[in-house]
């Protein structure tokens, strides 16, 4: 099994034990990251909008202060841990990304990933004065941008560093060449100006969705994360993955799939809920209605502290927009009350486990026995000791079972998560 660690629940920076401008606070990512690998996840995974999407009156913004910044801050205080950060390929020109994930992996030694995604948001497009494109355009144009990415990575020879001081021949420069590559939406001339890493060049991640995403999974990534909510659909959407990537002349084998999951350990099940509720109430009065559509229902939210009565429950059907619904009403048929329903996440944006260290283990023991993950991308909910409390209770559970690893085998996200060798195009795909 492989874990890559995500970010915590936007109500956090309110308990008392956290730190309110750790927002900000450039070590307390570092801290996080040094708890992480000491509990051998093999990555770091940080999303990124950029947007001011919050409801800043009461909650930080949903994005780090800026993803690249912060994973070279955690690159210096980090030996083993990957890196991987989102950049997209809609608003961002490949030269700028190719730069700055080699330079990330070079400083890391050899740990850094690139999540590649298009952008949709028309706020993300107007922080750049444009309009988002169709979807056709932004896919098309994300094909042409991983494709330039990595020939600029591999335009500097994989043998072209001589720094011999005896002779005085810093590179063989016939060695780091042009690519000299255009389509329809970029281009660049390059050469790349950074060397290899340990790792040769950084390893692609896909986190977008439908058959567009699928395709560009397919073809480059590495890495997929997923929003899943059951193990049939986790199952469907790895085996899609793994379709593409042999369409594309891959093998399977070369792409993991991860599952979300967010997490709140604590010491009983009550005790869980009791911590999410904390963390979370104050969005329930916006969340019952929403619930109620999940439901077919219409729910009061002057009753949270009620279960929902039998004959509501008679009423209820799940939604069949919303892959969440079954969950949420399985839930509310076990007799607990509106308050404890939304605790257990049933509206959250990954599958949530409240409760004691052994339910999370038997939940990702359970998906990924199924066939339908390769591992997680596990968010506790509070940073400051959330991921602590998963490292230190779940992990040597998973270590026991036989499920994760007890130490790197590598030094390399690649040697982390046994991808093949690559340096520049992947042959297979440049034709």
């Amino acid at each position: 099994m492989h874990l890559g660690n995500g970010y915590g629940t936007h109500g956090a920076w309110r308990m008392p034990w956290v730190d309110p401008t750790s927002y900000t606070s450039f070590d307390a990512k570092v801290r996080h990251a040094q708890a992480a690998e000491r509990g051998k996840l093999q990555f770091l995974f940080l999303p990124d909008g950029p947007s001011y999407v919050a409801d800043v009156d009461n909650e930080p913004p949903h994005y780090n202060l800026d993803v690249m910044l912060t994973l070279a801050a955690v690159a210096r205080e980090t030996s083993r841990i990957g890196l991987v950060a989102t950049g997209s390929t809609t608003f961002n020109e490949p030269f700028n990304l190719a730069r700055q994930f080699k330079a990330l992996d070079v400083m890391s030694h050899g740990r850094a990933g690139w999540n590649a995604v298009t952008s949709s948001g028309e706020d993300v497009a107007a922080n750049y004065g444009k309009r988002v494109p169709a979807r056709p355009e932004r896919y098309a144009r994300a094909h042409e941008s991983i494709q330039l990415v990595q020939a600029l990575w591999g335009s500097w020879g994989r043998d072209a560093w001589v720094h011999d001081q005896a002779s005085g021949q810093f590179a063989r420069g016939d060695e780091v060449v042009p690519i000299n590559l255009s389509g329809e939406f970029v281009a660049s001339r390059g050469p790349l100006y950074i060397p290899p890493s340990e790792q040769g060049q950084p390893i692609i991640f896909q986190a977008g969705g439908g058959g567009n995403g699928l395709e560009l999974a397919g073809r480059y990534a590495s890495g997929v994360v997923g929003a899943t909510f059951s193990i049939e659909d986790a199952r469907s959407q790895r085996a899609a993955i793994r379709e593409a990537a042999e369409r594309a002349g891959r093998d399977p084998d070369e792409v993991k799939f991860f599952a979300g999951l967010m997490t709140t350990i604590a010491d009983d099940k009550r005790s869980g809920l009791d911590r999410r509720i904390k963390l979370t109430e104050h969005t329930f009065a916006q969340r019952i209605p929403y619930l109620g559509q999940m439901l077919g229902l219409h729910l009061d939210p002057a009753r949270l502290d009620e279960p929902l009565t039998q004959e509501q429950l008679a009423a209820a059907s799940p939604s069949p927009r919303d892959p969440r619904s079954a969950l949420a009403l399985k839930v509310a048929r076990e007799g607990w009350n509106l308050r404890d329903i939304l605790a257990h996440g049933v509206i959250d944006y990954h599958p949530v486990i409240a409760g004691p260290p052994v339910e999370a283990a038997d939940h990702m023991q359970e998906w990924f026995e199924a066939e339908a993950v390769d591992g997680f991308w596990v968010s506790p909910d509070v940073y400051d000791d959330g991921i602590d409390a998963f490292v230190d209770g779940v992990i040597p559970i998973l270590q026991d079972r036989g499920l994760f690893h007890r130490e790197y085998e590598g030094t390399t996200l690649r040697d982390h998560l046994g991808v093949p060798a690559q340096y520049g195009l992947d042959p297979r795909i440049a034709g």
